[in-house]
């Protein structure tokens, strides 16, 4: 059987390489916590019907189509690609409340004696137990993201204000002459420089701290550039239990309330982040 998927523009066989019917595959778009066989509409990628192929209590959310990956070189066309997909997704996830999001690009395909229907079930049956636990690890948990910012000047006046080692060489320097001065004001710089990078990394452990209270599991993201005003200093996905979602809430209010932190808190989503065999 075959199992294939789109990484960066290379394809990954993952389930077998046996000869294959270029004609017959089915794209997969997640596996879904339900057990019965119905078609969802021409919701998918370019119109795609999307229906379900059962095995036990759950389900392949797919469409038909050729074994070759979804390529084009217009970035537009592709993004609008992985944002159907990913509404189909969610389309499942609000219908059976529990699912395993595939990446884009998933393929099985066809072989010369089976049929690519016939190797999805199989694949069901074939990993229905580590399937099975994937879904009870996500059971009744939503995926959300918090990302935490900081203003780089209104923390600056903070430090500048509480350490004395930078209010004792801020004093110095207005009583420098001017070439020293500017070494002084080199010294200085280099001081705020570390002590905010220490400042970001105790926020970080103490906000980290609070936000593990409500949630299942977190996966630290890499931080990314923001508004000019602003500095990223915590990227995380979060999955949470639907039920606790507001008291995760209720705590990144208080942060946000801070004196020159703005917190960023979006979702539900399905657990795109919490979906591996970990």
């Amino acid at each position: 059987m075959g199992l294939e998927t789109q990484h960066g523009g290379k394809t990954q066989v993952i389930l077998g390489t046996e000869a294959i019917v270029e004609e017959e595959g089915r794209y997969v778009y997640c596996i879904a916590s339900a057990g019965e066989g119905l078609s969802l509409g021409k919701i998918g990628i370019e119109g795609g019907d999307v229906y379900t192929i059962p095995y036990k209590d759950i389900c392949a959310v797919v469409h038909n189509y050729p074994p070759q990956p979804y390529q084009s070189d217009n970035q537009e066309v592709v993004k609008a690609w992985v944002m159907t997909h990913q509404k189909v997704v969610d389309a499942a996830w609000e219908r059976w409340g529990t699912v395993l999001p595939l990446s884009f690009d998933t393929i099985i395909r066809g072989e010369a004696e089976k049929s690519a229907e016939r190797n999805v079930k199989d694949w069901l049956k074939q990993e229905y137990e580590e399937l099975k636990r994937r879904i009870d690890k996500v059971k009744g948990k939503a995926e959300y993201g918090v990302q935490v910012f900081w203003e780089p000047k209104v923390i600056v006046q903070s430090l500048t204000w509480i350490s004395p080692e930078i209010r004792r060489l801020d004093e110095e320097i207005k009583s420098k002459p001017k070439g020293l001065g500017y070494m002084y004001r080199q010294k200085l710089e280099n001081l705020i420089k570390h002590q905010m990078e220490a400042a970001a990394d105790e926020c970080f452990k103490n906000f980290y701290s609070q936000i593990r209270k409500y949630t299942d599991n977190v996966r630290v993201e890499k931080t990314r550039k923001a508004e000019p005003d602003l500095q990223m200093i915590m990227n995380l996905s979060c999955l949470v239990y639907r039920d606790r979602y507001a008291e995760l809430g209720e705590e990144l209010g208080k942060i946000n309330r801070m004196r020159g932190f703005v917190v960023r808190f979006t979702g539900p989503w399905p657990p795109y982040s919490f979906v591996g065999g970990a």
